[in-house]
């Protein structure tokens, strides 16, 4: 088709197939870069990443097609199912020019990031970096090649690249739900004989613990789940599967995937508390984000981040790259403390803490405490504007089937338990929530309540008005 070194091949495909790899490792074999755009987006973010990375050609389906005009992209858009018949044998392809196809320094991939708060943005890895994270955490994980490694995360998101590289770097087999689907994934954890876990997040995982086809004893050839969460919410986890060790991890996209990840043989209160130690050959420092200067392990900080696996920068978009890195270390923008030991403890993003009244809360504190209760799911906490505190925090909660509690109970649970200025000023119910991706888009939430109380009498914060419904 003429992809020359250095074009982007553009892949807006559902999350994971066969083909989703034999495009993106075709791109990156001719020395081109496999642009993997997001299958969520819709019109507008799909534009600007079709303007950033400027395709030549994209890859699609058929019922994405309507996604597609003049006005947003005048490049070739193919079929992958009417290009599949047409792929040629192996007889017919070119020489290629090995000096590009080798060189572990050029551009590879590009993954854009969620955008949950402005335009995503274009994550550069080299093919040096994507085979570091692959290597990487095969070594963390004891990865052998008779492991079958399962994941239901999608290619367009370092999550689902992790386990493949991983599996590749090992020899060993990469098993994907695809689209993800509660019977399916059981089913096939189980028929497949998957022995690493890969789900990521609670919002999945939850859903296979719960399924009416789960048993403990059915998985007896797993024998490790990686999930991310708050410590109630693993230590939850691990005891509907209490066979099999389950650890966490930390990371991004402009990292590569996973920074740091514990192991199974790691305490208990370790792998629920951390996110374990960094990855072989990453390094980590912590940042004061007021003074600039470097924290003691134990006290929380910017973590910075550098080494291999790290993103090359963003493309199409120098500024952002510039103010990303400082002094060749990539400002991630979490907070997180560092045990003796060297285990990372993600605390929140530095944008997920709330000023009340002029204390310092984590959201993740106070959420943490909420799964504790035994009616509540899910929870995401963000601030409220309030005119006497600033800003309080509001908590959106999703019941378990059939339970009910009232905000008056939800509030009353915290006092005594948390700090006053940390109890929720706010309660309110969901049955679906704002996703991106796997993650809560909370600028959605923040929004919604900004909105709410912008329609009526703001800052009675000790008095918060109560709703005994769940909408």
């Amino acid at each position: 088709m003429g992809i020359a070194p250095g074009d982007r091949v553009g892949i807006f495909l559902p999350g994971a197939s066969a083909d989703y790899l034999v495009l993106a490792l075709a791109a990156i074999r001719l020395g081109a870069v496999a642009a993997c755009i997001n299958a969520r987006f819709k019109t507008r973010e799909l534009g600007f990443a079709l303007r950033n990375a400027e395709c030549p050609v994209v890859f699609t389906v058929a019922r994405f097609r309507d996604l597609f005009d003049t006005e947003l992209y005048d490049g070739t858009v193919i079929d992958v199912a009417a290009a599949r018949s047409q792929w040629a044998g192996p007889a017919a392809v070119p020489p290629l020019d090995e000096s590009v196809a080798t060189d572990p320094d050029r551009p590879a991939r590009i993954i854009y990031t969620s955008g949950t708060t402005s335009m995503p943005k274009a994550c550069v890895h080299t093919a040096a970096a994507m085979a570091h994270q692959g290597s990487a955490v095969a070594e963390r994980l004891h990865l052998e090649p008779d492991d079958r490694f399962w994941t239901p995360l999608p290619l367009f998101h370092t999550g689902g690249w992790t386990p493949f590289l991983a599996a590749q770097a090992a020899g060993a087999s990469l098993h994907h739900n695809g689209h993800f689907e509660p019977t399916t994934a059981v089913r096939q954890i189980i028929d497949e004989r998957c022995t690493v876990l890969f789900p990521g997040f609670e919002t999945i995982w939850m859903q296979v613990l719960t399924h009416a086809e789960f048993a403990p004893e059915r998985l007896s050839s797993a024998r490790l789940v990686i999930n991310v969460g708050t410590p109630e919410r693993l230590r939850i986890m691990q005891e509907l599967l209490p066979q099999v060790a389950q650890v966490s991890n930390t990371g991004c996209t402009e990292v590569g995937g996973f920074l740091a990840l514990g192991e199974a043989a790691d305490p208990p209160e370790s792998r629920f508390t951390t996110a374990g130690r960094v990855l072989p050959g990453m390094e980590v420092r912590l940042i004061d984000p007021l003074s600039g200067g470097q924290v003691p392990d134990g006290t929380p900080g910017e973590l910075q981040v550098r080494g291999p696996g790290c993103l090359s920068g963003y493309h199409g978009d120098p500024e952002s790259t510039a103010a990303a890195f400082v002094d060749g270390w990539f400002r991630t923008g979490d907070l997180v403390s560092r045990s003796d030991s060297g285990e990372l403890r993600y605390i929140s993003r530095l944008k997920d803490m709330l000023k009340v009244g002029g204390e310092n809360v984590a959201a993740v504190e106070i959420e943490d405490h909420l799964l504790s209760h035994p009616a509540v799911r899910m929870v995401a906490v963000v601030a409220a504007p309030d005119d006497v505190y600033g800003e309080v925090p509001a908590a959106y909660l999703e019941l378990w089937p059939g339970a009910r509690v009232t905000e008056a109970e939800i509030i009353e649970f915290c006092r005594g338990a948390i700090a006053s200025f940390k109890v929720p000023r706010h309660v309110r119910f969901l049955s679906e929530w704002p996703m991106s991706g796997t993650k809560v888009r909370k600028v959605e939430l923040r929004r919604l309540v900004a909105d709410e109380l912008g329609q009526r009498s703001v800052g009675d914060s000790a008095a918060p008005q109560v709703d005994s419904t769940p909408t």
